[in-house]
């Protein structure tokens, strides 16, 4: 697989691989994400996950998320990605340096369409809390182009196709 440089992330964007696009947000080789507007929770009163909006909160008013708390969240972009590439999310280093923590499972296969990308995130502070608002660049998209198409896709493979909310596990 090869990485793919900014001029074919713009070009594929621009053609719908991502919505919103907004081309300040594309690096030398990969394409910034943003947190979207609900995040799901834990709560003393339930063992699934709960949804709490983030309407309202901003970087000055931010959500506060607790030393070893973890919830999952969403991106604003939603995504096709064609055939031909697969994608992974990278946290961006200004949140790791902040204390966040990404689990590891931002990997997208080539036809995974129609989705934002759920994030599972992990404040790793002792003492203190990690501010997240809406907006705030969360990570980057790294796209890498597939040595050849695969024989069947994310749309005939996948359980997360089409999610355009933030989801939790189906199990």
């Amino acid at each position: 697989m090869t990485i793919i440089p900014d001029f074919q992330i713009r070009a594929l964007c621009q053609t719908g691989m991502v919505t919103p696009y907004d081309p300040e947000l594309v690096n030398p080789a990969s394409l910034d994400v943003r947190l979207g507007c609900t995040l799901l929770i834990e709560s003393a009163q339930s063992r699934d996950l709960l949804p709490y909006p983030l309407e309202g909160h901003t970087q000055e008013n931010p959500y506060w998320l607790a030393p070893g708390q973890f919830c999952l969240a969403q991106t604003v972009e939603t995504f096709h990605l064609p055939d031909h590439l697969a994608a992974q999310f990278m946290l961006k280093s200004s949140r790791a340096r902040e204390g966040l923590e990404h689990l590891m499972a931002g990997y997208c296969d080539p036809g995974w369409s129609g989705s934002v990308l759920t994030l599972e995130l992990h404040n790793s502070r002792q003492l203190h809390p990690v501010a997240l608002w809406p907006g705030m660049r969360i990570g980057q998209m790294v796209f890498h182009s597939m040595l050849s198409v695969p024989v069947r896709n994310y749309r005939e493979t996948g359980r997360y196709n089409g999610d355009a909310v933030v989801m939790a596990s189906k199990g």
